[in-house]
């Protein structure tokens, strides 16, 4: 949290090794700076189970990837970004659109499952006229976060895999390249 980021997500979908619980996340809120956003991540999930964690931690943004509709994600009173598996065939305009109150689309790769897939997709099915901002996700790391960034000129980046541990396993972030990963998003602006 100390390199620089925006914003930290938080994996609410117990199928993830990313998945936290309710207990830890309220630690790892508490160590959260001052201006950085908490993300947190839901897939399908009950209203239930997301109001549960509205009421437990300070989240500033929710974030979507499954097959929530627009008034299941809206209901919440919270700003939401809704993710899009990419893959030729899916339309992001009319996707994009079909989330009118959403802040942003995050695009992702296509995989089985949702999400994690440590898998870059191909940038030139992004269509230039999205109506939402762009959150550009989907095997970033390091070494081509700096071209994602100058090619697409997202509004912002999302990273998981790309900055894990190699000893450590899903879900353990490595701090060198969270740091070396947020240098290369900077260095895009040079």
């Amino acid at each position: 949290m100390n390199a620089g980021a925006d914003a930290i997500g938080l994996v609410f979908y117990p199928p993830s090794p990313r998945f936290v619980d309710i207990e830890r996340a309220a630690q790892l809120c508490r160590e959260v700076p001052p201006f950085v956003s908490i993300v947190g991540l839901f897939v399908n999930a009950e209203e239930a189970f997301v109001r549960r964690h509205l009421d437990a931690l300070p989240l500033t943004c929710l974030q979507f990837h499954g097959e929530e509709r627009s008034e299941d994600c809206g209901r919440y009173g919270r700003p939401y970004l809704k993710a899009a598996r990419v893959r030729p065939g899916v339309n992001l305009v009319d996707y994009a659109a079909a989330f009118p109150d959403a802040q942003g689309l995050l695009l992702d790769a296509w995989v089985d499952g949702y999400g994690g897939g440590g898998k870059t997709f191909d940038w030139s099915l992004i269509p230039e006229n999205l109506p939402l901002p762009l959150v550009l996700s989907g095997g970033l790391d390091a070494e081509n976060v700096t071209e994602a960034v100058q090619s697409i000129r997202p509004w912002a980046v999302d990273v998981s895999s790309g900055v894990e541990s190699l000893t450590g396993g899903k879900g353990i972030k490595d701090a060198a390249l969270i740091a070396a990963f947020i240098a290369g998003v900077r260095n895009a602006d040079v």
